[in-house]
């Protein structure tokens, strides 16, 4: 009976109620039977996914952290950088500033070599005065080192008070403020800041590893040991 509907339907030039309709295969006489044409039907169903599975009930992402004034606060590897690039900053001008003076001092300071095409005599000593050179260079080195520590003063404070902001904190958009709402940054908190670190960070060992890490504990505000003694937090400038 489908049979018969198929043939009335084929004759009327409308497609059979089954579906479309293969196209008979001719056949080569005394060949091997060819391969029926490829399928040109409506494109197979894959099954369905469905979305990403859900959270357990209940759960929500972690808060952002905030400063007390609402500002979000630096992570430590904003931290980090903005340090790094502090300290290329201070080290490539101490290298501009000490290696030429050095190496002055130390030609003018060398005693005078002898003539290569001179002889020398055994036993004859050469004009070499220790306390000459020994004693300049250390007055030499305490001078390199005071200014050191004024360049850091001034790099580390001076610009802190006037911006709450470093060069590198400045690349690195980030900002130091007092911890109390509306509050102004003083010379004072930036001084305090500046001792800790540095000044502490010197003659007690492993101090300064400490200080930098305290952050990744410290809760709510991801202060390090010289945000404390200041009372500051550092959080991110907008764009």
């Amino acid at each position: 009976m489908t049979q018969a509907n198929d043939d009335m339907v084929r004759a009327a030039g409308r497609p059979p109620t089954g579906g479309p309709v293969r196209a008979p295969v001719p056949q080569q006489a005394g060949g091997p039977p060819q391969s029926p044409p490829p399928y040109n039907g409506p494109p197979p169903q894959y099954g369905y996914y469905g979305p990403p599975p859900r959270q357990p009930y209940g759960w929500r992402p972690p808060p952002m952290p905030l400063a007390p004034d609402g500002r979000p606060l630096a992570d430590f590897g904003t931290r980090l950088l903005a340090h790094l690039i502090d300290g290329a900053v201070l080290t490539g001008i101490a290298m501009v500033v000490f290696v030429p003076v050095a190496v002055v001092f130390l030609f003018d300071r060398m005693p005078e070599l002898p003539d290569p095409g001179q002889a020398y005599a055994p036993g004859v000593a050469v004009d070499f005065d220790v306390a000459g050179l020994l004693l300049p260079l250390l007055l030499l080195e305490l001078g390199f080192v005071a200014l050191l520590l004024a360049g850091y003063y001034f790099y580390f404070v001076e610009m802190m008070f006037r911006s709450g902001q470093t060069l590198g904190k400045k690349l690195m958009k980030i900002k130091v403020i007092p911890i109390e709402p509306g509050a102004t940054l003083t010379r004072g908190m930036a001084a305090k800041r500046y001792l800790v670190e540095f000044i502490v960070g010197v003659f007690v060992p492993l101090f300064s590893y400490l200080d930098g890490l305290w952050q990744l504990w410290d809760k709510p505000y991801q202060q390090t040991l010289h945000d404390k003694a200041a009372k500051t937090v550092v959080v991110k400038v907008a764009p």
